[in-house]
């Protein structure tokens, strides 16, 4: 544990952490991840102080071979004596092999468990809680913190006690072999430490730049790569542009990397060097005492076998504050997104929704979007959101369908603590199997208000109830068993259509397939595919036109079957084609179906049962199409700029 491989991994870390404060509690909370491994971990540790022990047995035997052996002539015992070295060596071996096992299967149990419980924890998050967070650092949350944290109990763990016992064994065994010869030893020992943390704040300093130049790199990487990205560098970059911006993060990367390899080269030479003046000392003074008498050649070369044992542990636990914070600092940064409280939970007390058609209420609902203290981590947001508007979706423009805004605004502060209503007590009813059209001006609330109904978010007052239940009262399984949602700009897996079709219905027949592909009238284009079901559209079904992914989107719903339909303009960037054959399929989604859509085709418009206009997060008309249209308000001013062109 103290060869120069765990040294070096040593010098690599952040020397920063030793100075970080805890949260109170995280050791306990790390001891109770660790208790239904206590016996592997006991065990392990039982193996990691036998190998430690083991340490001085070579030098020791080595000494008996030449002083009772090769100074007597006794063949006999030189041979016994060797054949004992041979068996130290292969016990260690096995040892080594042991460890190893333990210590997999600790290591990887932890990183199991971690990963499931925030995978699990993640998933029950609100969307405004992926609408702050960036995705590379819920991923690194998920990796490179999550294995931080293990070697806690794996490589630092081992770490401290192997050194700490190997240190302390070596050093009794040299004082009562000669103190003079160990004095000596010792006396390098100051001029191996100072060189050894210098260069280790040094190092930890280039490997700070060096992972932020990597990850700069990383993320320009992934922005060209993805379908978007790479579409938009093809229209509007210049090749050369980007290969140079690419090759000077590159060479960056590159620079650091050499500095860094030259930097712990350097030290290990120094390192060795070092070793070799300690060895010197030792043949020097050891040499001397031996022909005064006072030490025999054999205690002479179990010295110089325990100087090799000694330096690299002893260099090791010098930064032995380092190695323990930065497990511990990871499992910190793990437990800060385990303690975030999911916005939305099911009720203790929570029920199904009633079986049959059911009716949709909002009853004086007021909404407020949550601020950044109360849905996500400073920590996975990065660059602040500072000066964005609300909009009626709350960041369509950077979140594609806006379903899932939590917008900040001037008003609110620059992490949106929630100050504007985007709704003011907006009370709606839409009767089993009829159709609620909404309508009004840009940021005016209709996308908000569709995200109550599928209880994205809670209302800050009043109620939204389905079936005649309170949302806060329904199982969520059973209110997303019931409602569908299709947007403007659905998602699609990168797998297969068959994949993305089953995520809604993982039971479904080959049959039911193909009979939801034809209600959304896309079952031609599939049948068409070189692989029909099994066609992978792509990443974020790119492969496919846009008006082809919403239909195949529509399929996924129709396959869910749910009893309430909520259309978040699912045409409004669509060519006239397209949209067409998308609003066939939208309309045998909603046939038989109560259904509320955000509306701005005229023919969407004249089919509802019930139309009503957002203005400023309130209902300022209701009615059918004629009523609205002779009232001449609202409603008729936006016939005039949204429809009558549709109308001629």
């Amino acid at each position: 544990m103290g060869g120069p491989g765990g040294f070096g991994r040593t010098l690599r870390q952040d020397s920063s952490v030793k100075d970080h404060r805890l949260r109170p509690g995280t050791t306990r909370r790390v001891v109770r991840y660790a208790a239904p491994y206590r016996y592997q971990i006991a065990a392990f540790l039982g193996l990691v102080v036998l190998a430690a022990l083991m340490v001085v047995a070579t030098p020791l035997l080595l000494q008996r071979i030449i002083d009772d052996g090769v100074a007597t002539g006794d063949r006999r015992l030189v041979v016994v004596l060797a054949a004992l070295v041979a068996l130290v060596a292969v016990a260690e071996a096995v040892l080594t092999l042991l460890q190893r096992w333990f210590s997999a299967r600790i290591g990887e149990g932890l990183i199991y468990d971690l990963r499931t419980d925030v995978f699990a924890h993640v998933q029950a998050q609100s969307v405004a809680f992926f609408t702050r967070s960036q995705t590379g650092s819920l991923v690194t949350r998920l990796n490179s913190d999550v294995i931080g944290a293990q070697r806690a109990f794996t490589t630092t763990l081992s770490g401290v006690v192997s050194n700490v016992i190997s240190v302390v064994v070596v050093l009794v065994t040299m004082v009562a072999l000669s103190w003079q010869i160990t004095v000596v030893a010792l006396l390098v020992v100051p001029v191996l430490l100072l060189p050894a943390r210098r260069v280790g704040r040094k190092l930890a300093a280039l490997n700070r730049r060096g992972m932020e130049l990597n990850a700069e790199l990383g993320n320009r990487m992934t922005e060209r790569f993805n379908v978007a990205g790479a579409l938009l560098v093809k229209l509007f970059g210049t090749p050369e542009r980007e290969q140079a911006e690419f090759a000077e993060r590159a060479g960056g990367v590159r620079d650091v990397g050499i500095k860094t390899a030259m930097s712990s080269r350097v030290f290990f030479a120094a390192l060795g060097a070092m070793a070799s003046l300690a060895t010197a000392l030792v043949y020097g003074v050891g040499g001397v005492l031996a022909i005064e008498q006072a030490v025999t050649v054999g205690t002479l070369v179990a010295f110089a076998g325990l100087l090799g044992r000694l330096y690299g542990p002893v260099t090791a636990l010098s930064n032995v504050q380092v190695d323990v914070m930065s497990a511990l600092v990871s499992f910190e940064r793990v437990f800060e997104v385990l303690d975030l409280r999911p916005m939305i939970t099911d009720a203790p007390d929570a029920v199904d929704l009633p079986d049959g058609p059911l009716s949709v209420e909002l009853d004086d609902v007021r909404f407020a979007y949550p601020g950044a203290d109360r849905v996500g981590l400073a920590s996975l947001e990065g660059v602040p959101a500072v000066g964005v508007g609300h909009g009626e979706n709350g960041g369509r423009s950077a979140h594609g369908d806006g379903m899932a805004g939590s917008p900040t605004t001037a008003t609110a502060g620059p992490h949106g603590n929630g100050v504007d209503e985007v709704l003011k007590g907006v009370s709606l009813r839409v009767e089993p199997g009829t159709m609620l059209a909404l309508v009004g001006p840009s940021g005016a609330g209709k996308t908000t208000l569709s995200t109550m109904i599928a209880r994205l978010y809670d209302p800050t007052s009043g109620a939204v109830r389905v079936g005649g239940l309170d949302l806060r009262q329904v199982r969520q399984a059973s209110l997303h068993r019931a409602v569908g949602v299709v947007t403007q700009d659905a998602h699609l897996f990168h797998d297969t259509v068959r994949a993305n079709l089953l995520y809604a219905r993982p039971e479904a027949s080959e049959e039911e397939l193909f009979a939801a592909l034809r209600a959304a009238h896309v079952e031609p284009l599939v049948q068409r595919l070189p692989e029909g079901l099994d066609t992978v559209v792509g990443d974020r079904g790119h492969r496919l036109s846009g008006g082809e992914k919403q239909r195949v989107a529509i399929a996924r719903l129709l396959l869910r079957s749910p009893r309430v339909v909520v259309l978040d303009e699912a045409t409004a960037h669509l060519d006239s084609e397209s949209e067409a054959a998308v609003q066939l399929a939208l309309d045998s989604a909603m046939v038989g179906r109560t259904s509320i859509v955000i509306a701005h085709r005229l023919s969407t418009v004249r089919k509802a049962d019930s139309i009503a206009v957002i203005e400023a997060g309130r209902v300022v008309e209701q009615g059918t199409h004629a009523e609205l249209l002779g009232g001449g308000g609202l409603y008729a001013e936006l016939y005039e700029t949204q429809f009558a062109t549709q109308d001629a």
